[in-house]
């Protein structure tokens, strides 16, 4: 099909590659953009690119700029490179990341950006100290202006390619009303006064060297003889400008990338530099590699057929020798926790017939959506791993929120107390908490009680002494509301009143919306809990399911995380709209943000070698309250003769289909926030739902109510057990719906399906 025949003299490391693969690798002269679709194989021409120009002695090793993102694709191309050309590959001191090739260069030439060669790289935590050092002098609220709402702006700016002096009105307007440039100034003079910098400046500082001294530019523009650029469509503005200075007179720049994998543009990605590297580069050549070593022909159509409705792309159509394996399968579920029970059975499944669980993944749009499934393979004895982040009880803002509720519960203990004395922030410092430990020593208390009498003592200062009774005196009144309010509801109203969740608002970042997601996720788990205490032991248990970790585990984990890997089978969790696409991307982003979502949907279908399944609910709980859930437009994006719909919920899926396509934009007359529209009606709150759209449910019921006329085993004041609600009896049938009386949850309306005999 595609295959060269290798002749006897050609070299090892042409061998193996297909034609477009030996293309990139011979193309040697010139601008080249390599657009390397998903599995196919692009590490390996890159590899053997680099190896053809240090063996047929085009360019000596240390005359080739070769930059990658992570260390680890750094190592990885040394190591096979190395094995090509033996010891020749230690001469390569150009070979890194993009942050290590710019601080060498820095190092040569700092003294141009008034620095000394052998300056310090700040961490995060050294920036962030620094701002908020800064942020005190310039007399602003930290509480209202945080400093790492401040170093997300200088991070974006510097990721730009922008200088203070370049940062205008309207970005500065963004932070302390119009402060924002003048404290990213006195930021970079405090850096330069400490001999300093951060990450972002090891490009900036460099670009604006190569920007002022033609002698420097010059110098790398002759002794970059070749540069390769890897994950192009990753870069930001600044790496980009780096890029494109030190090619121009060469112009022997290879970047091999796939604008259909761009999904990072909240870390300052543009995806526009690998679109326009046609104009940048006149002449240049574009090779494509479209043959996937990775997927079934179902999958790579799922994929393509989703990302063929992207309008920004270059486009290229991904094939396979594979045999044609199973189609992608769409089920669609009443709500969350049934979608983890679901999948869940589908893995045990797969298990019995020999997959191993580390050849299984679930990939998840947001880290919020782990903890269902998280607690259904506790429940089950299900092995599982968090990549790319904690567990969802790890995770720093659950353990300190369950820290407020353990002292609730248990004032005694010690290490919760500790945990939460100055969290947020209340003037509780070191030498505040080591008093309180020194008087709860000396008197054989916890520090709870320490605390609570060191108030009568002359010990801390006024205003330490003023915050920790209000502390003191804010978990009283919290302990005596244990039994007025539901323990959720407490858990909201202590995050509230801690000032807590004003914190993470105040920082206004996608990382701090993510930590609000996850303690609402939290406090709506707690629900499902009878009593504070019983929710509590419940986590002590999830925390231990660590204990074995040599055993074969599934893979949980996000999209973003995912890239990169694949795996046999690939379960994509929560396809529904507001889920997936993000509700933040479809409200603030337009439809750049909403391009990138499908792009993230096209990556997570091909992360799968030989099946993938997508799950949707009926019913998804939302900020606390149960919420119709659309299907994702990414579902009837998907081509049909690569999907199989499972029967309850194709012919609501097939409605869901023609409603999206008869409709530029289906959801053009929705009024956001308000529930209101064109077909959409407040639904019967004893259905549990806030948002109902009528057509699909309408759509869903009669195709439910066709494909399915219902158990014959149940009747009406039958007793039946639901893995949610309990135990119950039968009040209503309709079709295989079924309305039940719940010991403890009430009158629910559920598919009999989800119901056993009890």
């Amino acid at each position: 099909m595609n295959h060269p025949v290798p002749t006897q003299t050609e070299p090892g490391y042409l061998r193996g590659l297909n034609n477009p693969q030996r293309d990139a690798v011979l193309t040697t002269e010139g601008p080249v953009l390599v657009l390397a679709g998903a599995g196919t194989g692009k590490t390996a021409a890159l590899t053997a690119r680099l190896a053809h120009l240090i063996a047929t002695r085009r360019a000596w090793p240390s005359e080739i700029l070769s930059v990658t993102f992570t260390n680890k694709a750094a190592r990885e191309m040394k190591e096979r490179v190395g094995r090509i050309v033996g010891d020749a590959v230690e001469g390569m001191p150009w070979l890194g990341t993009f942050h290590a090739v710019g601080a060498k260069m820095l190092r040569r030439h700092a003294e141009l950006v008034g620095l000394k060669s052998n300056f310090t790289i700040l961490d995060t935590d050294d920036q962030l100290r620094l701002l908020r050092q800064l942020i005190t002098a310039a007399d602003l609220d930290e509480k209202r202006w945080p400093a790492r709402q401040l170093g997300g702006l200088i991070d974006r700016w510097k990721n730009r390619g922008w200088e203070p002096r370049q940062v205008d009105a309207a970005e500065s307007e963004v932070y302390a009303n119009g402060k924002g440039a003048e404290l990213y100034t006195r930021y970079q003079e405090r850096l330069k006064a400490l001999n300093a910098c951060d990450f972002g400046d090891l490009l900036l500082h460099m670009l604006t060297i190569l920007r002022t001294h033609r002698d420097v530019l010059e110098l790398y523009q002759q002794r970059f003889k070749y540069i390769l650029v890897d994950e192009y469509q990753d870069t930001n503005q600044a790496q980009y400008l780096w890029l494109r200075l030190l090619a121009q007179e060469r112009k022997n720049i290879c970047c091999v990338g796939d604008d259909d994998q761009s999904i990072y543009s909240w870390r300052g990605a543009e995806v526009a530099n690998i679109l326009r590297f046609e104009k940048d580069f006149p002449g240049a050549k574009i090779i494509r590699l479209e043959q996937n070593y990775r997927s079934t022909p179902h999958i790579l159509g799922a994929a393509s057929g989703v990302i063929a409705h992207n309008g920004g792309r270059l486009g290229k159509t991904l094939w396979t020798e594979h045999d044609k394996g199973e189609k992608v399968s769409v089920i669609g579920v009443w709500d969350g926790p049934e979608e983890a029970r679901r999948i869940g059975e589908e893995i045990e499944s797969l298990q019995r017939r020999g997959t191993r669980l580390d050849a299984v993944a679930i990939l998840v749009r947001a880290q919020f959506q782990t903890r269902e499934l998280e607690d259904r393979f506790i429940a089950i004895g299900l092995p599982y791993r968090i990549v790319g982040g904690f567990r969802f009880y790890e995770r720093a803002e659950i353990r300190d929120a369950l820290a407020y509720l353990r002292v609730i519960a248990q004032p005694a203990d010690d290490l919760a107390f500790e945990r939460i004395v100055n969290t947020p922030k209340r003037g509780l410092g070191d030498k505040a908490v080591a008093k309180i430990h020194g008087f709860a020593r000396a008197a054989g208390m916890s520090l709870f009680s320490a605390a609570a009498q060191i108030l009568d003592t002359d010990e801390l200062a006024g205003a330490a002494r003023k915050s920790l009774g209000n502390l003191v005196g804010d978990f009283a009144r919290w302990r005596s509301r244990l039994d007025e309010l539901p323990h959720s509801e407490l858990a909201r109203l202590v995050l509230d009143e801690s000032g807590y969740t004003a914190m993470l608002q105040a920082e206004r970042s996608a990382e701090s919306a993510g930590r609000l997601e996850n303690l609402t996720e939290l406090t709506r788990a707690m629900e499902e809990y009878e009593t504070l205490g019983a929710f509590l032991e419940h986590v002590s248990l999830v925390m231990e399911n660590d204990a074995e970790r040599d055993v074969e585990k599934v893979t949980i984990m996000t999209i973003h995380a995912a890239k990169g890997l694949e795996f046999d089978t690939v379960f994509l969790a929560g396809w529904e709209e507001g889920v997936f696409p993000s509700q933040r991307s479809l409200d603030e982003g337009g439809n750049a943000r909403l391009e990138e979502e499908r792009r993230l949907a096209y990556v997570a279908i091909t992360r799968a070698r030989r099946k993938c399944f997508i799950v949707h609910a009926a019913n998804r709980r939302i900020y606390g309250q149960w919420t119709s859930s659309i299907p994702s437009r990414f579902v009837a994006e998907l081509p049909a003769d690569h999907v199989d719909q499972e029967t309850t919920m194709s012919g609501g899926e097939s409605l869901w289909r023609a409603n999206w396509s008869e409709r530029a934009d289906p959801f053009a007359d929705i009024a956001r926030g308000s529930g209101r529209g064109p077909g959409w009606q407040r639904a019967a709150t004893g259905g549990g739902f806030e948002r109902t759209p009528t057509r699909i449910v309408e759509a869903r019921a009669s195709a439910v109510s066709l494909g399915n006329p219902g158990r014959t085993d149940i009747s009406l004041g039958q007793r039946v057990f639901h893995s949610k609600f309990g135990y119950g009896n039968v009040a209503g049938i309709e079709g295989n719906k079924l309305e039940i009386d719940f010991e403890h949850a009430g009158r629910k309306r559920v598919l009999d399906s989800f119901v056993s005999i009890a």
